[in-house]
């Protein structure tokens, strides 16, 4: 901890919560010295050269001199391969057996002395030292791994490793989580360690909450998505290629991954978009689908201070027409900011309060931090001391509990790698659910205390169960929050069987759609923070985690009107709609800054609610083909390269374009489109794409653009479901899918597929497998 982390923990917390902090980074700093020695001497080893090979089931195992490589190729496509006889399992990202693999795929002798592997996908060549070649199955090079490199401590402990890849020259990265400099991902080094940034972030600061070691690359040749399943701290470090101009060699772009140890294992996924981000799901577990409340506009402050504020501001929103579903409560509703509490003088009602505005069709969403209170006869604290042999809060190597600086003051951690620990802390959310609580909402869950921000709240040496392996923060950091997410899902689910769980969390990893959603966090407030707000969305949904959005408006300080507007009407175009705000950022209801915002405000609100059947569908698609809801524009065509440098708007859907304003003072922008006919929804003028056009967006709306032949559902005037249809061009067919809302339990309902045409200038619409019949009022647009 340097002098300015001790100022800013001072500014934020208190001098006597400040200065506690000091303490507490001189107890992490000494454990790791005592727990932790320093690596000394290091030995260096690369593979060697090829010595063997035995083929296996899907693959088989690759030997060198040094070393031996295990390839694997998947039934659904998904190729493994890992070094020093590291397998699939055990894993955080995968939620149960492994794959089997596919018996059609053999491993063989390659024609310049390496092996291979066949696969209906990719095809996996392996050189005389160790370079692992993925191809297409035309033979054009997606991605080569060169020969890693370990490096051993000689006295003993976990060797680190770096794995260099080369790529297309005209390749592009995304992915690795939630980035602010997304979503294409430029020159430049990742951290992955999930880490609180400190009161606010913006497009400079990395890493941030939600890191994972996620990397999909779209080129010419392809899309692949490459997962190194290692949950250690780690670096990625990317260089984009250079096409040679005339008879000049292209420069392949370059990553280059360094993990502080763990296993060597990556996944690879490769296909259209749209078949990789379903091969990783398929991989790594199915969208969690949120209820259908969760899908509407959301409010929340920190400060709300009181269950009159909670009242007034619902009442604000009633009384001037604008849509509301869900108010959060921050900490400031706990009893001394201890989870599981309630400050009862403040919230008397807290249950009535709760039933009053579910009947005006408001839940309550609660907030709920990891650290526990260190405080004998709370009950949260006595009964996670007393959970399995020695508790269930996380200690260090000699044994006593950690213990951090958070808002309830010095805090104890709950150790959510541990089966016993998850399950004990799941029952905890029977309190939530009697305070009248529809859903939670995980934050400071990286985890994270005032020791020094950007720096692990834990010792890197304090111990985990690590579901029962064993190991220390180095390994389980990561894992942290994606844990804590699967230990209140699955108390949501067991409490309250007949409904789907609502949960979105700060923190995460790979495979956390399978839990819930995540947010933005603490976006710093101002134009680049919008920009960042929409970069995280986009990048999330293509690390398989659909259901993500910012806090409108920024976290901290005073948007101006223009800014709060924009950002309002780009949160309603995205999965998580919540406006939120600091305790010290003021108010940020609609109606805080005018009428005329209030007035566009409101078009946005009614606008989202009209598109609410288009939500539910996408929710479902997302579960069932793991399709985020929001998509990049390259996302039907990766080979379109201007469409690959689009980073300003975005698919909704496979409808929608959205192209949100994200400068100040704008009212006409450029907008890129993919190839076809795409009607403006406001004018309803046409346009042919590719290309680019310019297009108003004035302050009353952002531009949004549908394709032709389009099937949308929609809310009625009558509160049901209609049909709009975008005409088709002549001698084109269009279409699309419709889910109907289910309500909030497990049944899931059944997808209607309809199809489009043009005839003799009128508009047919058809519904496919049920005798082309259609019952929903239909609204034809774009003739």
């Amino acid at each position: 901890m340097n002098g300015r982390d001790l100022v800013r923990s001072v500014k934020m917390v208190g001098s006597v919560q400040g200065l506690r902090t000091v303490r507490s980074a001189w107890r992490r700093q000494r454990a790791d010295a005592r727990a932790l020695p320093s690596r000394g001497a290091e030995r260096a080893r690369v593979p060697g050269l090829l010595v063997g090979a035995e083929p296996g089931p899907g693959g088989g195992v690759v030997r060198f001199a040094r070393s031996e490589l295990c390839i694997r190729v998947a039934s659904g496509g998904a190729v493994f391969w890992a070094w020093d006889g590291a397998e699939p399992l055990p894993s955080y990202a995968l939620p149960g057996p492994a794959p089997e693999p596919d018996p059609r795929a053999v491993l063989e002798p390659d024609k310049d002395g390496g092996w291979q592997v066949v696969s209906e996908r990719l095809t996996v060549v392996v050189s005389r030292h160790g370079a692992v070649e993925l191809r297409t199955p035309g033979g054009v090079m997606l991605r080569r791994e060169l020969p890693p490199r370990w490096w051993e401590p000689v006295a003993g402990g976990p060797a680190r490793w770096v794995q260099r890849s080369e790529v297309p020259a005209d390749a592009r990265f995304f992915g690795l989580g939630g980035r602010a400099a997304g979503p294409r991902l430029r020159d430049g080094a990742y951290e992955l360690w999930n880490t609180d940034p400190g009161g606010r972030f913006g497009p400079g600061d990395d890493p941030l909450y939600l890191t994972m070691p996620v990397q999909v690359v779209v080129s010419d040749a392809g899309t692949h998505l490459a997962f190194h399943d290692n949950t250690w701290a780690g670096r990625v470090t990317l260089r984009e290629g250079e096409e040679g101009a005339g008879s000049g060699h292209d420069r392949p772009g370059m990553c280059e991954v360094r993990m502080d140890g763990g296993p060597l294992r990556c996944w690879v996924v490769a296909g259209t978009p749209a078949r990789v981000l379903q091969g990783w799901t398929a991989l790594t577990g199915a969208p969690a689908l949120p209820p259908s409340w969760a899908l509407g506009p959301q409010h929340a402050r920190w400060g709300f201070g009181s269950a009159r504020e909670v009242r007034r501001i619902v009442a604000g929103y009633r009384e001037r027409g604008l849509p509301l579903s869900v108010l959060h409560l921050d900490i400031d509703h706990y009893d001394g900011h201890r989870v599981f509490t309630v400050d009862r003088d403040r919230f008397p009602d807290l249950p009535q309060l709760a039933e009053e505005l579910r009947e005006r069709g408001v839940r309550l969403v609660s907030i709920i931090d990891p650290a526990v209170k260190t405080e004998p006869g709370y009950p949260v604290f006595d009964t996670g001391s007393a959970v399995g042999g020695a508790g269930a809060f996380v200690r260090d190597a000699r044994g006593r509990m950690v213990r951090g600086e958070v808002w309830p003051g010095e805090c104890v951690y709950p150790d959510f790698t541990d089966p016993q620990v998850r399950r004990w802390w799941s029952g905890l959310y029977e309190e939530r659910l009697a305070q009248g609580f529809s859903g939670v909402w995980h934050d400071m869950n990286e985890p994270v205390s005032f020791t020094a921000f950007g720096e692990p709240t834990l010792p890197r040496s304090a111990r985990h169960a690590l579901e029962g392996r064993g190991g220390d923060h180095r390994e389980a950091h990561n894992v942290y929050g994606l844990a804590m997410a699967r230990a209140g899902y699955e108390g949501l689910c067991r409490l309250r069987p007949d409904e789907r769980p609502f949960l979105f969390s700060r923190s995460g990893w790979a495979g956390m759609q399978r839990y819930g959603g995540t947010w933005s966090g603490d976006v710093t407030t101002g134009w680049p923070g919008l920009r960042a707000s929409l970069s995280l969305v986009l990048g999330l949904g293509l690390c398989g985690v659909p259901y993500s959005g910012p806090d409108v408006g920024g976290f901290d300080g005073s948007p101006s009107p223009e800014l709060y507007l924009r950002w309002f009407q780009l949160g309603a175009w995205l999965p998580l709609f919540r406006t939120h705000a600091a305790r010290d950022a003021g108010r940020r209801e609609p109606w805080e800054f005018g009428p005329e915002v209030l007035e566009h405000a409101r078009a946005a609100l009614v606008e989202r609610e009209r598109l609410h059947p288009y939500f539910v569908t996408l929710a479902h698609v997302a579960r069932l083909t793991g399709a985020p809801y929001v998509r990049p524009v390259w996302w039907g065509e990766p080979g379109d390269r201007a469409l690959r440098e689009c980073e300003d708007a975005f698919l909704l859907g496979d409808a929608l374009l959205v192209a949100p304003v994200l400068e100040r003072g704008t009212d006409r922008r450029a907008v890129r489109l993919p190839r076809g006919r795409w009607y403006d929804t406001a004018t309803g003028e046409a346009y042919e794409g590719p290309g680019q056009v310019l297009v108003d967006a004035p302050l009353s709306r952002v531009p949004v653009l549908v394709r032709a032949g389009s099937v949308v559902p929609v809310r009625g005037a009558d509160g049901g479901l209609e049909l709009e249809v975008w005409a088709p061009p002549a001698g084109h067919t269009g279409g699309g899918v419709v889910v109907h809302d289910g309500g909030d339990g497990w049944e899931l309902p059944e997808a209607e597929r309809y199809t489009t045409r043009l005839v003799d200038g009128r508009v047919v619409v058809e519904l496919d497998g049920a005798g082309g019949e259609v019952v929903h009022p239909v609204r034809v647009r774009g003739l």
